[in-house]
Order: structure tokens, then C-alpha cells, then sequence
């Protein structure tokens, strides 16, 4: 059987063509009545939309990209099923690339694969540098996740240092002093891990503990095994921490392992507190305590930069409204308007502590 196409549901429906297709786009000129005549037809005849010709006649695909370092690190996992709803609240398809946190891999993403068959990228970078993201010409429109590399692209984060300077500041609050930060990071990246662990050492200025640098346990990647290393490792060269802020939720439970094997309780004899809030942090013995990500906003947010930027690449006008910066506006804010596009967006989404049996020693009710 023929699939069913616009002008069957107008003969159906006893309207136009451009009855349907107005219908179809939501446009406000219907009458409800014909609105609900044109829907039923739709529903009778089983008639769907051709996104793709619909994308394609605006010059575009309807695809974009997600690149995370690693599909199997569970907040990115969490990330990407939202990024997909989100997405498909919007007729977009998400291509989802594993970049390994390897800077090859992350360059071939940001320039789109070398193809045209993606719209726009998301991309969580790790391996990259601000050179890199500097010049971008003829690449796809790209929202970076994770600390800002480069003011010239629009970025989506939490406040990591914020975050972490209140999750040590919880620790300390329990009367605990000697607190080590697994999978810490004291050089000058512009990284996660660096965010966080400024965070982390200013809180301890702030309660007036010195800071040694021998309480940052670094750590190959951001697994479970690493922080459980790295803790079993810190336990045996003579270290007696009673806290740990585990820059990830991974780490914290590879941690709570290596506590137990040592014997260690807690909280009685070790807090931890880690980062993300994945779903295998509320089902540990202890549950754990975390720093939660407003994973949802920072996909809703990230999607409606990039449709933005997809529709200003290919808009006939190239996106030009006549619209300036406004006043205060900085330099690379005023090059934007000059060329016609929106400058970029620097936007923080919400975080939260969620405190468990990790730290609280029960179940908050």
C-alpha cells in the first residue's frame, strides 16, 4: 500500500494542500474547527511527516552529533538520554560518537566527520586545547559540555568550582580535617578536574586548613578500579584521611571498595562525597553522596543553542536580524554582530548537593 501523502489527507480532510501543510506546522490561521478535520484525516490515513525532506529542503540533514569521551562512564550515559529526548522533542536525530578522550578523534568531530551528513556537533571535549577550537571555519555549529576552552563557542557547564568548594565545605562541616581528593589535579588545565579541585583547596583556605599536596590522589581515568587504586594506594604509604572528595561518582564507588577492604567504615571513619549523581551511587552500601548535575538542563540547554546556531548557519539571510551586541558588549561579542550572528553563550545550569549515607551515616528523609 502507498504511503499516504499531504494532498490524500486533503482530499480526505475536503481542504487544500496548504490547509494541511499549515496545519501540519502549527500555524496560528486555522480555524480549530478545520484544524480538527485535517487531524482526524491524518489519523485515519496514518500519514507522516517526511522530516527528512522537510530538513532537507532548509538545507540541513535533521542530524546532529553527540561526542562524549566514553559511552560507558554513567553520567555520560544519563547525558545522552537526554540529549536524545530533548532532541526528539524537536524532529532531530542524535548520532552519538565515542571519542576516547583522544584529541584525533576529537578534531575529526568538530569538523564534522569530514562529511556534510550532520547539522551541528555537542561535543564534551577532554584532549582539545583553545587552538584548536580557535579557528572553525566551514565547521558545523558546535556546543562545547565542560569548562570553557574558548570564548568563541557556545559552552554549557555547571559552576565545577562552585560545586566543589561546597561538597568539601559539607565535609568539613562534619568535622572532618584531613581531606583527600581523588583523582585531584593541581596543574594549570582548564579542565574539570582542575576546575574542581580549585574548588576543593578553596575551601580549605577557607576553614583555615593548609593544603598538601600529597591529599590530591591522581588517577589514569575516571573509573571505578582508578579511585579504588588510587585510595588502596594513599591507605598503604601511611595516609589517614577521614574524607574523600571523589571528583566522580565512579572514583567514590571504587573508593567505598577499597575502604572496606581496609576496613575503614563509612562515615564513621571516612566520609565520601563524589560527583554526578548516576543512578549506581543511589544503590551502594552506603548510597552515596554526590554533587548533582541539572543533567536535564544541560541537555534541554545544549540542543536549544545548537538549533539555534543550525538555523542561523542556514538561514537565507545568514542569520542577520540587524540586531547589535548592546552596550558593554566585548570584542569578540561585537565581531558577531558585525558578521551577523548571535555572540556566544557562556550558560552555567544548576547543581545541588545530595547528601546519603556516605556522608550523613543514614538515608536523609
Amino acid at each position: 500500500m502507498a504511503r499516504p501523502r499531504i494532498k490524500d489527507v486533503a482530499r480526505h480532510a475536503g481542504v487544500s494542500e496548504k490547509t494541511v501543510s499549515n496545519v501540519i506546522n502549527d500555524y496560528a490561521h486555522v480555524s480549530d474547527r478545520t484544524r480538527q478535520v485535517v487531524r482526524e484525516a491524518i489519523e485515519h490515513l496514518g500519514y507522516r511527516v517526511n522530516l527528512a525532506g522537510r530538513h532537507l529542503r532548509k538545507g540541513r540533514t535533521g542530524i546532529i552529533a553527540l561526542v562524549v569521551p566514553e559511552l560507558d562512564i554513567p553520567y555520560f550515559a544519563e547525558l545522552a538520554r537526554h540529549v536524545i529526548r530533548e532532541a526528539e522533542e524537536r524532529s532531530l536525530t542524535v548520532l552519538i560518537h565515542q571519542s576516547g578522550a583522544d584529541r584525533a578523534h576529537e578534531l575529526a568531530a568538530l569538523a564534522g566527520f569530514g562529511s556534510t551528513f550532520v547539522d551541528g556537533i555537542i561535543l564534551s571535549p577532554l584532549a582539545l586545547t583553545a587552538d584548536d577550537l580557535r579557528d572553525r571555519t566551514g565547521f558545523p555549529p558546535t556546543v562545547l559540555l565542560g569548562e570553557l576552552l574558548e570564548e568563541g563557542a557556545d559552552h554549557v557547564a555547571i559552576d565545577n568550582e562552585s560545586a566543589a568548594r561546597e561538597a568539601t565545605r559539607h565535609l568539613i562541616g562534619l568535622g572532618r580535617r584531613a581531606v583527600l581528593a581523588v583523582g585531584g589535579r593541581d596543574d594549570a588545565g582548564l579542565g574539570t578536574a582542575q576546575a574542581r579541585t580549585r574548588g576543593y583547596r578553596a575551601a580549605l583556605a577557607e576553614a583555615g586548613i593548609a593544603f598538601d599536596p600529597a591529599a590530591l590522589l591522581p588517577v589514569d581515568s575516571f573509573r571505578m578500579p582508578d579511585g579504588a587504586r588510587a585510595v588502596a594506594r594513599a591507605l598503604r604509604e601511611g595516609a589517614r584521611p577521614d574524607a574523600l572528595l571523589c571528583l566522580n561518582d565512579q572514583l567514590a564507588l571504587g573508593a567505598l571498595r577499597a575502604l572496606h577492604e581496609h576496613g575503614a567504615r563509612v562515615p564513621e571513619d571516612v566520609a565520601v562525597i563524589g560527583f554526578d549523581d548516576v543512578e549506581g551511587g543511589r544503590f551502594s552500601v552506603p548510597t552515596l553522596s554526590t554533587v548533582a548535575p541539572d543533567k536535564a538542563a544541560v541537555a534541554k540547554v545544549a540542543v536549544q543553542l545548537l538549533q539555534h546556531r543550525i538555523e542561523e548557519a542556514t538561514a537565507p539571510d545568514g542569520g542577520r536580524d540587524g540586531a547589535g551586541p548592546g552596550p558593554g558588549a566585548s570584542a569578540s561579542a561585537s565581531a558577531s554582530a558585525q558578521a551577523g550572528v548571535q555572540a556566544p553563550q557562556d550558560r552555567i545550569v544548576a547543581h545541588r548537593l545530595v547528601l546519603r549515607e556516605s556522608t550523613e551515616g543514614h538515608e536523609p528523609r
